[in-house]
């Protein structure tokens, strides 16, 4: 019978082919160092890494033993893969074991001829991540802006990679060293013209009321809104989470820097809202305008259950010289009733509602909506 070690040694997985003329269980700790034939490292999940690397195991007929183990690195065992390549039809994989005590397991492999068989191990590589980061600079009229995306991976693994195949899940993978506690900054994707929706948004439980009545200075959020989809240039992939500076062409052959903001992943279809930053040159003022007490449900002693009739009346101040459009996210918790609006909404769930208002240059628009709220304790 014969016996195959790996072992993973500082950052290096290599290949022992020890033969025994004693029962397969007394495994020898010998080392000889075959090369890795391919190597493949996959960041398409992004909280795990998966690796895939390609060996040449050298079988007898009848059952082989190979041993896989490692130290210096973190593996997660219970993700460790082993696939035939050259004889999936001769080659058969038995039994795996796990030694008690130790960083390593053993495959017990049938084959039916005398050979060398392409084998492909995978397994969850711990410490070695990546992460996603953008650049978008916007025209000077802020309607276009040209975004890149950049690849940043960490190897803190324990593990050297000579020349192994990097892939995102999107775009072409590349190959290269990657060396234990390096980090490498990688482009991967570069789109130009992007059309731009600039939206300022308002949140009632966010944001104060009476701005003229806070000790500060109070701004309206803005943001950047891209869509991922092929009008935009994009929607060929979705886009992954991560950090998105962004700057402004200042028309003298330099830019300026608006913000930065972090973007969850965007599937294709669906928009990307960058913030940038909050805005002083719009102003949102909101009062409760009615608030009475109806249909009261009492008991012997006292009220239990009424509804309530209320009124939200809002305005919006435009001073800048442009038409801009103000998101307004309006909440109203439990069951209730429209009873009248003066602008139509979306409703997002069952409690918010989103106004969508155009306000013109220099000018204002008010909004102001009627509703029951229903069953509400004493």
């Amino acid at each position: 019978m014969e016996v195959f070690k790996f072992l993973s040694r500082h950052g290096t997985l290599v290949l022992v082919l020890i033969f025994l003329a004693v029962p397969a269980h007394a495994r020898t700790k010998l080392v000889a160092l075959p090369d890795r034939e391919a190597t493949s490292i996959r960041f398409d999940n992004p909280t795990a890494t998966l690796i895939e690397e390609e060996r040449i195991l050298t079988l007898q007929e009848g059952e082989n033993m190979v041993d896989f183990s490692w130290r210096g690195v973190q593996i997660d065992p219970d993700s460790i893969r082993l696939s035939i390549l050259s004889h999936p039809g001769k080659v058969t994989l038995l039994s795996v074991s796990y030694p008690p005590g130790e960083a390593a397991l053993v495959w017990r492999i049938h084959s039916e001829g005398a050979w060398e068989e392409r084998v492909r191990i995978s397994y969850l590589l711990l410490y070695i991540d990546r992460l996603i980061t953008y650049k978008g600079v916007a025209t000077r009229d802020e309607k276009t802006l040209d975004l890149d995306a950049f690849l940043v991976l960490r190897n803190f693994s324990g593990e050297d990679f000579e020349n192994a195949e990097v892939t995102l899940g999107q775009g072409d993978p590349f190959s290269g060293k990657i060396a234990h506690e390096e980090t490498r900054q990688i482009h991967f994707m570069s789109v130009v013209g992007i059309p731009i929706r600039k939206t300022f948004t308002w949140d009632s439980v966010k944001r104060p009321w009476e701005p003229k009545r806070q000790n500060r200075d109070v701004g309206i959020p803005v943001h950047y809104v891209i869509e991922n989809n092929s009008e935009s240039g994009l929607g060929e992939a979705q886009l992954w989470g991560g950090k998105v500076r962004v700057f402004q062409d200042d028309g003298h052959d330099s830019t300026i820097f608006l913000g930065e903001d972090r973007s969850e992943l965007v599937p294709v279809g669906e928009p990307m809202k960058i913030y940038i930053g909050d805005s002083r040159d719009v102003s949102v003022t909101q009062h409760k305008t009615r608030d009475v007490k109806i249909n009261r449900r009492p008991s012997r002693y006292k009220t239990v259950l009424y509804d309530t009739d209320e009124m939200i009346s809002t305005k919006v101040e435009n001073f800048k010289d442009e038409t801009v459009t103000v998101a307004l996210i309006q909440h109203i918790p439990g069951e209730w009733d429209m009873v009248e609006s003066s602008m139509s909404y979306e409703r997002k769930d069952s409690s918010t509602l989103v106004f969508s208002v155009d306000v013109p240059a220099r000018g204002s628009k008010e909004l102001s909506f009627r509703y029951h709220r229903r069953n509400i304790r004493n």
